[in-house]
């Protein structure tokens, strides 16, 4: 990414700030582990996508006023003594370069800016990303920020960025899908060299340390989420992520997985036989899958109502599950299928975006039908990452492959 991006989805968002407004957004830090260890930190993802900086301890203000868009990032001051220990902070230039922002100060000085703003000037609206998905996890620093904004300024009204936001980042510039691209890419790799190296007998983790090998080698930074690898039985648990079970001779194993590049994540799922070979049955259930993939991929353009990918996947499904003896009734399919078969995709692998619209170009998204079958230790989910385009869609992950024959085939080869 070059500074140009996040200076245009900086003014695209400027455009829907009310006047005399003030947005404040910021990079996060890394929460406290255990002793003096933290986790790895990971910047706040609409902090990234406006700024393009990856540091912590980070904060994004621009001011709107008169409709006059200004802004300014403060970065921490430089530390020679802690930088002989864990490395320089980023410097004013550094920051300047990346964001396209001119004006830096350090955060030592924001809350006093930020006051300065409110004492001087007649700002009604104070806007902060306010995202919250569930009701007793921590409070973030925008939401500690939020409630002692209120109290020391009344006055002001607090309001949420966090849609407006995702709005801009539902549709993907041509930048963001080549960084999804490079993801699914070395994801392909790394799925390519554990279908190689897969023999009965080895643990999940030791199949899954092949795709970590990749991807360290491919200088991947972090994953896209924590790997399911999930023979037999354990691919019927839907977010299965133990990894430490023995690969039977019949076992299938599922893998979902992804790189992540830049912060742009691959979600790719594909099932594949331990010993490379289907059996009779699991083939049966595998084609089924397959063709709900299929039917849900061709249906993909603009206008069709994001939901409705779901019913097609159901449809298919639950025509499948009566051929393969295990329903009567559609009615009788959640016993078997029991998730939706899209979510947005991005710089979160769950990504930002409302369910409830029709597609549009730009937008990217899996489709990741399954079958679950626990009283035949059957779990099978493919899982493809699509870009919707102008006039139908691209499948991403179109040259991993996933047919029966492909797999067979390629896996016959790997001696």
């Amino acid at each position: 990414m070059n500074k140009e991006f996040y200076i245009k989805n900086r003014k695209n968002l400027s455009d829907k700030l009310e006047d005399n407004s003030i947005l404040v957004l910021f990079a996060g830090k890394a929460p406290y582990k255990s002793a003096d260890e933290t986790y790895q930190f990971t910047p706040n993802r609409n902090f990234y996508y406006l700024t393009g900086i990856d540091r912590e301890n980070i904060v994004l203000v621009i001011t709107k006023k008169n409709s006059v868009v200004s802004e300014m990032i403060f970065v921490e001051e430089s530390d020679p003594v802690m930088a002989r220990w864990v490395g320089e902070k980023i410097t004013e230039m550094e920051a300047k370069q990346v964001s396209g922002v001119v004006e830096i100060d350090y955060t030592k000085n924001f809350l006093d800016y930020f006051s300065n703003l409110l004492s001087r000037f007649q700002y009604k609206n104070i806007y902060l990303d306010l995202e919250r998905q569930q009701w007793d996890i921590p409070m973030t620093e925008a939401q500690s920020f939020a409630k002692l904004a209120r109290e020391r300024y009344p006055y002001i009204e607090i309001k949420n960025i966090f849609h407006n936001i995702s709005d801009l980042r539902t549709i993907k510039d041509k930048e963001e899908i080549e960084s999804i691209r490079k993801a699914v890419d070395i994801t392909k790799s790394g799925l390519e060299i554990m279908m190689k190296n897969s023999k009965p007998g080895m643990m999940e983790y030791q199949i899954e340390a092949y795709f970590d090998y990749v991807l360290t080698s491919e200088g991947v930074k972090d994953k896209a989420f924590k790997t399911i690898a999930a023979a037999g039985k354990n691919g019927t648990i839907l977010h299965y992520s133990e990894n430490n079970s023995k690969c039977e001779e019949n076992d299938l194993i599922l893998f979902d997985l992804g790189a992540q590049y830049q912060y742009y994540n691959a979600d790719i799922t594909r099932t594949f036989p331990v010993s490379g070979k289907f059996t009779e049955r699991q083939k049966q259930v595998y084609n089924v899958v397959l063709k709900a993939n299929e039917e849900v991929a061709k249906a993909v353009k603009p206008g069709i109502p994001f939901t409705k990918l779901n019913e097609i996947a159901k449809k298919v499904l639950s025509e499948g599950c009566k051929e393969l003896g295990l329903i009567k009734e559609e009615s009788e399919l959640i016993k078997y299928y029991f998730h939706g078969v899209s979510h947005f995709l991005g710089l979160d692998t769950h990504d930002v975006g409302e369910r409830e619209q029709e597609l549009k170009a730009g937008m990217v998204f899996t489709n990741e039908p399954g079958l679950y079958i626990p009283e035949e230790s059957i779990g099978i989910r493919i899982e493809d990452d699509i870009l919707v385009t102008e006039d139908g869609c691209e499948v991403l992950s179109k040259n991993i492959i996933k047919t029966v024959e492909e797999i067979e085939n390629f896996m016959a080869r790997k001696s």
